[in-house]
C-alpha cells in the first residue's frame, strides 16, 4: 500500500500494469465526512455537548482535510485549558479553527492610529462588497486584529461547488479587490496591504483565460497540461501574439472587477463608513453587524429543508390541479 500527494511526478515504471494496479482517488472530506472526522477526534476531549454542535463545526471548517480537524480538536482543549474551564466551549473550537487559518493573535502588536484606520476600512470594503454581491461567499466575521503575517482578516463560508461558473468566479474577484477599492475611495491613494488579494485575483484570473476556456477573444481553448510536463519544457504551447492576447485580457478583467468594486462602494459610502468605524471600535464584528447597517442579503440562500418543503408544496399543488382538471374532462364527456 502506497499514498502520495504528487501521483503526477511518479515515474511511469510504477504505474504500469502489475505494479500499483489498484489507484484510489481520495479527496478532502466533505461536509458530512467533516462532521464523521469531528466525532472521532472529539470523542476522548470533554466538552459541552449543549452548546457545542458538530454539525456546525463540519460547516464552519470547509476544505479541511482529517488532521486538521485534528488539529482544530487538540488546540480548542489547549485554549480552554488556559482558561481553567472543565468543558471546551462552542468559542473554544472556533478560536482553534480561527488560529489554524489565520495564525496567532499578536494583540500587542504596535500600529498607529492612521494605519489602523486603513486597515479597518480595507477590511470593511471586502466585507461590504461581498455581501452585496450574489455568488460572494457569505460573511462569518471580520477582524483588525494582527494574525500571523496579516494585519486584519475576514472570514467566509465559501459554499461547497464541484463547478464554478464564469459569474460566480468574477464576483469572487470583486470582492477580492473591495479592499484596495475602498482604500482608494477613502484615502484617495492605495497602500501595501492588498498584496495576497492581489497575488488571488491574478492566478484567477490567468485560469479563467488560459485553463478554463471563459474569455471570448481566446475562445474554448486550454492551455492548462494535467501530465504536469510541461514545468520541464522550454516552449510556451502558445505563440508571442497570443502571450501578449493572454496579458491584455488578464488586465481587462481585472480591471473591469476593480472598476465594479468601486462603484459598489461609491453606491453604499455611508455603510461602509459606519461598518468601518465599528472595526475601529471594537475590532472584531460579526455578520449580525453587517445585517444590521446593510440589512439582509436580497439573494440569501434557501435551507435545503425549506427547498424541499416548497418542492412537496409545489407538486400537492400540482396533484390538485390535475385532479381538477381529470374532474372537469370526466363531466364534459358525460
Amino acid at each position: 500500500l502506497a499514498a502520495t500527494n504528487r501521483a503526477d511526478i511518479l515515474d511511469k515504471a510504477l504505474l504500469r500494469a502489475g505494479r500499483f494496479d489498484r489507484q484510489i482517488y481520495v479527496d478532502l472530506p466533505d461536509l458530512e465526512e467533516r462532521k464523521a472526522i469531528f466525532k472521532v477526534h472529539t470523542r476522548n476531549l470533554k466538552y459541552d455537548k449543549k452548546e457545542v454542535d458538530l454539525d456546525f463545526l463540519g460547516k464552519q471548517t470547509p476544505g479541511f482535510s482529517g488532521a486538521d480537524i485534528a488539529n482544530v480538536c487538540n488546540e480548542s482543549a489547549l485554549i480552554a485549558a488556559r482558561h481553567n474551564k472543565k468543558l471546551i466551549g462552542k468559542q473554544d473550537f472556533l478560536d482553534a479553527v480561527d488560529r489554524i487559518i489565520g495564525g496567532l493573535e499578536k494583540k500587542n502588536k504596535v500600529i498607529s492610529p492612521h494605519e489602523k484606520k486603513t486597515i479597518a476600512y480595507h477590511e470593511a470594503g471586502h466585507a461590504s462588497v461581498s455581501w452585496m454581491l450574489e455568488f460572494a461567499d457569505p460573511l462569518i466575521k471580520v477582524t483588525i486584529v494582527p494574525r500571523g503575517m496579516a494585519l486584519g482578516a475576514a472570514w467566509y463560508l465559501p459554499e461547497e461547488r464541484h463547478i464554478t461558473t464564469k459569474t460566480q468566479m468574477l464576483h469572487k474577484m470583486i470582492s477580492l479587490l473591495g479592499g484596495r477599492a475602498s482604500e482608494e475611495i477613502v484615502f484617495g491613494e492605495v497602500s501595501t496591504g492588498a498584496l495576497n488579494d492581489l497575488e488571488r485575483v491574478t492566478k484567477m484570473a490567468y485560469s479563467m483565460v488560459a485553463y478554463y476556456g471563459l474569455n471570448k477573444k481566446l475562445g474554448n481553448i486550454s492551455y492548462y497540461d494535467s501530465s504536469g510536463q510541461s514545468e520541464f519544457g522550454f516552449n510556451k504551447p502558445f505563440s508571442e501574439k497570443t502571450a501578449e492576447l493572454i496579458d491584455k485580457e488578464i488586465h481587462e478583467l481585472i480591471e473591469s472587477a476593480y472598476t465594479k468594486a468601486k462603484e459598489i462602494l461609491v453606491e453604499n459610502r455611508e455603510k461602509v463608513d459606519k461598518l468601518a468605524s465599528l472595526l475601529v471600535e471594537r475590532e472584531v464584528i460579526f455578520r449580525e453587524d453587517l445585517e444590521d447597517i446593510f440589512g439582509k442579503r436580497p439573494f440569501e440562500e434557501i435551507d435545503p429543508h425549506k427547498e424541499q418543503e416548497m418542492i412537496e408544496e409545489i407538486d400537492e399543488k400540482n396533484e390538485i390541479d390535475e385532479d381538477i382538471v381529470i374532474e372537469e374532462e370526466e363531466k364534459t364527456q358525460q
